[in-house]
């Protein structure tokens, strides 16, 4: 059975944080700027990110199950639809508001609509991607009329100052950081926002939708180490020590183990060889795909000191897609993880610049232990 996507909605909370007050909200460690902001903002590209952090007091405004929420609610009624016609609802998002239960289960009781079927899917980037397929799944096999896919994160809980006050950095503020590079860097990278999408198996008449024509889903876990985590440190072998094998939280608290860290060398070492001469040539084969069927690019990478890295490596493969096929909101919408590929699609989506027969192809990948996601869609 075909399966469309009928609506796509975005969610980012409060106003938009420039980079001239990015610190300001977020906090600095100990009251000490960054040392690397500025170098970590030029690179990245991003002018300006939502945060869920009332700027006057630092408090959040919002967990993430409410973003999910919100972005759910933002979907378009359709005949037969709406939230409380929800037969199907996937959450991923990278850290939840709980250990347990799960986070679809909390934005579900966010919503406060009749029972249905709920999925909670964990991750980094690609855990919106896992609840986007098997929502896709669901419809396709007829066990559901509909389905609802969610990608969300709430970064600002884990890199507001305040998380950081408890560690004690070194007497020497001159000579050391308080925290990391793997820990600060992300300070600069991630925001906030969640983004919903509608699917069923049809098209409503005078209405724009999106075919799913395939998802392809790979991880590379098998052949490379942890690079982006949450909950551990990183040894000098490339393993991870979980915070479960500590003797108390306080330990974890005070050696950092909760905070989420990025492994920026072997990102930059790995992460565009295994998105386009691993994944993208392995699906290109398996899906017979050609760069000139392509209408629209739609990648989600965390930096725009990787793009120019991976148009050279797709032309690398024979894969070239022009530039003014691209499409990305990074710069004014920010890197929101798991919710960027809806947040992208959404503003392109209810834009003037799809027609019909259009082709577009999502690139989604995540470095948590690098797996890659590819998904083909066709205007209808």
């Amino acid at each position: 059975m075909e399966v469309f996507i009928n609506d796509v909605a975005a969610f980012l909370p409060n106003a938009p944080v420039d980079n001239d007050h990015i610190e300001s909200v977020v906090g600095a460690i100990h009251g000490i700027p960054s040392r690397i902001k500025n170098r970590i903002l030029k690179n990245n590209g991003i002018t300006q990110r939502y945060y869920a952090i009332d700027p006057a007091t630092g408090a959040l405004t919002h967990t993430n199950a409410q973003l999910t929420a919100e972005a759910v609610r933002g979907l378009a009624p359709y005949p037969g639809f709406t939230p409380e016609a929800i037969e199907c609802l996937c959450c991923g998002t990278t850290i939840a508001d709980l250990l347990a239960p799960g986070h679809g289960l909390m934005v579900h009781g966010e919503l406060g609509t009749p029972p249905c079927e709920v999925t909670s899917n964990a991750g980094i980037c690609l855990s919106a991607i896992a609840s986007f397929k098997y929502a896709f799944m669901n419809v396709a096999l007829g066990f559901s009329a509909n389905a609802v896919a969610t990608g969300s994160e709430l970064a600002s809980a884990v890199i507001r100052s305040n998380f950081f006050d408890h560690l004690q950095g070194d007497p020497d503020l001159a000579r050391l950081p308080i925290i990391g590079f793997e820990s600060d860097f992300l300070r600069w990278m991630l925001s906030d926002a969640a983004g919903a999408v509608f699917m069923s198996p049809q098209v409503y008449p005078g209405k724009k939708a999106l075919r799913v024509d395939w998802i392809d889903h790979i991880s590379y876990a098998g052949r490379l180490e942890t690079c982006m985590y949450a909950g551990g440190l990183k040894n000098e072998d490339g393993s991870i020590s979980s915070w479960r094998h500590l003797d108390s939280i306080q330990e974890a608290l005070d050696k950092n183990y909760m905070a989420l860290k990025q492994d920026a060398g072997l990102l930059n070492e790995e992460i565009v060889k295994v998105s386009v001469d691993w994944a993208l040539a392995e699906v290109i084969k398996k899906r017979g795909l050609k760069a000139e069927d392509i209408d629209w690019f739609l990648p989600h990478y965390s930096s725009d000191f990787f793009r120019d890295k991976i148009y050279e490596a797709m032309k690398g493969i024979d894969f070239t897609i022009p530039y003014e096929k691209w499409f990305t909101n990074l710069p004014w919408k920010g890197n929101t993880g798991s919710a960027s590929i809806f947040v992208i699609l959404e503003e392109l989506f209810h834009s003037d610049r799809l027609q019909k027969g259009q082709k577009l192809l999502c690139f989604i990948p995540e470095s948590g232990r690098f797996s890659i996601a590819y998904m083909l869609l066709t205007v209808v």
